[in-house]
């Protein structure tokens, strides 16, 4: 289905933190009817604006959407009947006038502009995964009044801690590459670390073997794996952009008594990065209703990209409730 991008200038301003933003543009696409309930859809650091497949008029060619198993006509997230907005974060895909510090408050801010400017919302339901997660909460703290219900996977109101201490030492590997003048070099490497905590153990023992694939040196085929992920990740990712959004999850902090949004949360059992602990206690402090959804995965905090069959029934029963 065919999206149609909107955006709005903000230009230069000031940051929760105190720093600027520079020349900024939002950007955001709409997909589904003209009219209909608001759906938002936002993602980890890499997802885009561009939530569903988008064909074009180049040979049938389109932009794949990143969740275009969940956002399709007829799919849990039915574009026959609701629009879907999604958003570029800040900062900008090429890194340029990259602030010193973003927060996920920030970015519900750039989002909440865009609504106004647009006359959109308020939004009938906002799901937000991995990072679009802790986003997702910062617009319920901030703007109650435009979103009735919320749909939280694979995040929480504040990192926890051995997540912030992988994603610290990926961010001193991307320093050592932009200071070494080798910036992809840098990312392909924290990507690599990344992908270790992203999955878990028992996914990596099922798919690799520990014998050597090559030798002199020696190589393994799950290094061969996670070079190859590194590589497409440095080939679509600026570093400068990458220090500010990692340093932007580690940041996050919600109180969730702030927040009466009726509220369901999901979760992997496996994920690393937002375990059960955290979530139940999400759970048991938000102010609004709230229930936690869980399921098994092999593929831990990937698993939002992953588990659609495990995840759709709850989306669609979420999505009746959220336009009923």
């Amino acid at each position: 289905m065919q999206g149609r991008d909107i955006e709005t200038k903000l230009g230069d301003w000031t940051l929760e933190r105190g720093c600027m933003m520079r020349s900024d543009i939002v950007q955001g696409r709409l997909y589904g009817p003209e009219t209909g309930p608001l759906v938002i859809v936002l993602g980890g650091i890499s997802a885009t604006r561009f939530v569903a497949d988008d064909p074009s008029g180049h040979q049938g060619s389109g932009k794949r959407g990143w969740w275009s198993r969940l956002v399709r006509a007829g799919g849990a997230i039915d574009l026959d009947h609701v629009r879907v907005l999604g958003l570029d974060f800040a900062p900008s895909a090429d890194g340029l006038d990259c602030p010193d510090t973003l927060t996920t408050g920030d970015q519900a801010r750039r989002l909440k502009a865009l609504l106004t400017d647009h006359g959109l919302g308020p939004a009938h339901a906002f799901i937000g995964s991995s990072y679009g997660g802790m986003c997702a909460l910062a617009f319920a703290r901030d703007y109650p009044d435009a979103v009735q219900q919320l749909c939280i996977i694979g995040a929480a109101h504040k990192p926890y801690p051995i997540g912030v201490g992988w994603r610290g030492i990926q961010r001193r590997i991307v320093r050592l590459g932009l200071d070494a003048g080798r910036p992809e070099t840098g990312l392909k490497l924290a990507r690599e670390l990344a992908m270790t905590t992203y999955r878990t153990p028992e996914e990596f023992a099922d798919r690799f073997r520990p014998d050597e694939s090559a030798t002199d040196p020696a190589r393994f085929d799950i290094c061969d794996y996670l070079e190859s992920r590194g590589h497409a990740f440095a080939g679509r990712m600026d570093a400068k952009r990458f220090l500010a959004l990692s340093e932007s999850i580690d940041l996050h902090r919600v109180e969730p008594e702030t927040i009466g949004t009726p509220t369901l949360l999901m979760s992997a059992i496996s994920d690393q990065l937002a375990p059960l602990p955290i979530l139940r206690e999400l759970r048991d402090r938000l102010s609004g209703d709230s229930e936690l959804f869980t399921f098994t995965s092999l593929f831990g905090h990937d698993a939002f990209l992953k588990e659609y069959d495990a995840m759709e029934p709850r989306i669609t029963a979420f999505m009746q409730e959220a336009i009923a």
